[in-house]
């Protein structure tokens, strides 16, 4: 079997920054630290964390006062940081800056009593944090069929922003219906660069292979919008780790592709391609 790795794979700058500077902060504690949710999306590198001291919480209240917290790369909204500065919480901000940067300007047309929309899924933990940067306010579209439920207002401004994993095209599809219904409308694409190009790495890879491999939690928005594009081209088989590869189901493939999600370590990619190449 030959193996072709994608050319982009596997963490992001984002997730690598947040990664280290959690595990520096852990490595200097001796009661440990608390994080508000998984640092990733990737239960097999959060357990190592939790390992040395990292205790995942899903509220601040839960935190005991005085202690530290990490706030993940996903980022959070405003009333996070108000809660944790009133329990004199020490807070360990490892908030992507590409995500900070949402934050910003999603903050600064809120304030210009712009109407936020924001393109992205409304469970995803990155738009929820997004959506607290204005209130809570915003008009979340995931897909095209949801805009014909929404009523727009051409007496008001619009602001449009993007998850950073959001598909591009998806999102130049939903940018295009919006711009044809909104009068007063402004765009700031903010999908990550990593993601465009991790997206067109994979998409490339699969039109050159008999089946691609894509590595990554189950909860990474990005690695199932990976497996989303792979499937549309060759068969596509998800994965989190190299126990859930069936070696009798893999050897019909003479050539296989892999890549991996911006959250998943390169200990994990390097196992599944050591497996591989024993085939």
């Amino acid at each position: 079997m030959e193996v072709k790795i994608a050319k982009d794979a596997g963490f992001c700058f984002g997730v690598k920054r947040a990664m280290k500077m959690a595990w520096n902060e852990l490595e200097k504690s001796e009661n440990g630290i608390f994080a508000l949710g998984p640092l990733i999306h990737n239960k097999q590198a959060v357990s190592k964390y939790e390992e040395r001291g990292l205790k995942t919480v899903e509220q601040v209240e839960v935190i005991p006062s005085n202690k530290s917290m990490i706030i993940r790369s996903h980022g959070v909204g405003e009333s996070v940081y108000s809660e944790a500065k009133e329990k004199s919480i020490n807070v360990i901000d490892t908030t992507c800056p590409f995500v900070k940067k949402i934050h910003n300007i999603v903050k600064e047309y809120n304030d210009k009593n712009y109407k936020i929309i924001v393109i992205g899924d409304m469970k995803h933990p990155e738009v929820i944090g997004i959506n607290g940067w204005c209130n809570n306010n915003a008009i979340i579209i995931k897909t095209l069929e949801q805009m014909n439920e929404i009523i727009f207002d051409n007496s008001k401004k619009y602001c449009v922003v993007a998850q950073t994993t959001i598909n591009l095209t998806l999102y130049n599809n939903i940018v295009d219906k919006l711009s044809k219904e909104i009068e007063n409308i402004e765009f700031y694409n903010t999908i990550c660069s990593a993601t465009k190009v991790r997206q067109q790495s994979a998409k490339e890879l699969a039109l050159d292979v008999d089946c691609m491999i894509v590595i990554g939690g189950r909860h990474s928005s990005n690695t199932q919008k990976l497996v989303d594009i792979c499937k549309e081209v060759v068969p596509t088989i998800a994965i989190e780790t190299k126990l859930e590869l069936n070696e009798e189901e893999l050897r019909k493939y003479k050539v296989v592709g892999v890549t991996a999600g911006a959250s998943t370590p390169d200990w994990i990619i390097s196992e599944v391609i050591e497996f591989l190449e024993l085939i």
